[in-house]
């Protein structure tokens, strides 16, 4: 397994280029639908019969017969490019869900089968990690690529175990002046996380808060969500405890990246909720990886935490990974008119608590 093959299957897709991914059960090349231009889809595909690699989530919305009652929203559905799916644009209006008010009337779509389904599998979580929307035009093996991976590759470059610490340092803040600064980085991986630690370490467990990163939220102000709250309001509780750690985790729109989460934000102007937007897109309701913070835990030597969440799946995602969570401790902010129903859905969809 290469961790780098799978970073440079990213960086090529992020360019709009074509890459080939290889699974146990065979090869197949990929150029992502998000990038693709006429000059590139062309050499990609001259024929154009190129087959469309999307997820079941989003063949619900597009209502193909077969994918109605689709168990995993995150498994591969290919369909054939039919004539009317002439260029890019055509593509792209298929891909992306933010588009179906303005061109509802698409088809009709014949479903393939898959052979390669390890390979289609992973292509999925691949645009994911790089922030693409997950959908592909697909070729054989022996297609043209910029660059290649296994599925191997791809949880290698995944594993939190790669995590170390890369630097540390001293950083007093606003409502805790005694604290220290930890980045945490993969080789591969350009994302780096970070924790904040406040207060005198000692023996108890410490206030912990797993924070994904929010740029609209945590930097701008937005009152669409809670993050930027929270965040502030967990630093204020560890800060009157004997002493806690801000996890920063750079997981994004609940691991989609921040294109698909402000994609996610027009499809809630749209009348959609966060759970639904998500989905549409061809994501899972949340796709973060709450191991990357257990593994910076245990690189601080921390095995048991008091953590400060109203979500019980980081309690689980923790406990799944060895983190003892010896308390949950609630987080209750005031609504505003524009998170009202933000946070009714995280309480009746999501299972979040008080």
């Amino acid at each position: 397994m290469d961790a780098r093959a799978a970073a440079r299957a990213i960086d090529a897709l992020r360019r709009g280029w074509p890459i080939r991914l290889a699974g146990a059960d065979g090869a197949i090349t990929l150029l992502p639908i998000e990038g693709a231009t006429t000059q590139s889809l062309a050499g990609f595909d001259p024929e154009q019969t190129a087959p469309l690699l999307l997820s079941a989530a989003r063949a619900v919305t597009l209502k193909l017969a077969n994918q109605r009652e689709a168990a995993d929203p995150g498994a591969p559905v290919l369909i054939a490019r039919e004539r009317w799916i002439a260029s890019p644009a055509d593509a792209m209006a298929i891909a992306d869900p933010v588009s179906d008010l303005m061109k509802p009337f698409k088809g009709p779509f014949r479903a393939l089968g898959i052979v390669e389904t390890e390979a289609a599998g992973a292509a999925l979580n691949l645009a994911r990690l790089a922030g693409l929307l997950p959908a592909y035009f697909v070729g054989p093996a022996d297609g043209p690529a910029e660059a290649e991976c296994s599925v191997g590759d791809i949880a290698a470059f995944a594993d939190p175990k790669r995590l170390a610490i890369a630097a540390r340092a001293k950083l007093p803040v606003a409502g805790a002046e005694d604290a220290d600064i930890v980045a945490f980085r993969s080789p591969e991986d350009p994302r780096e996380h970070v924790a904040l630690l406040v207060g005198k370490r000692d023996g108890s467990p410490p206030v912990v808060r797993l924070h994904s990163e929010c740029f609209t939220g945590d930097v701008l102000g937005s009152l669409k969500c809670d993050c930027g709250p929270q965040l502030h309001a967990a630093l204020h509780e560890m800060a009157d405890a004997q002493w806690g750690v801000l996890l920063y985790l750079r997981q994004e729109g609940r691991g989609i990246g921040l294109i698909n989460k402000l994609r996610a934000y027009e499809l809630q102007d749209q009348g959609f909720d966060t759970v639904d937007a998500n989905t549409r897109l061809g994501f899972a309701i949340d796709a973060r990886d709450f191991g990357v913070a257990a593994r910076m835990l245990d690189l601080l030597g921390i095995k048991a935490v008091r953590l400060l969440t109203n979500n019980p799946a980081k309690v689980a995602g923790l406990e799944a990974e060895g983190i003892t969570v010896t308390e949950r401790l609630p987080l209750s902010l005031p609504s505003n008119p524009f998170n009202e129903r933000y946070l009714a859905t995280k309480r009746d969809r999501t299972g979040h608590q008080l």
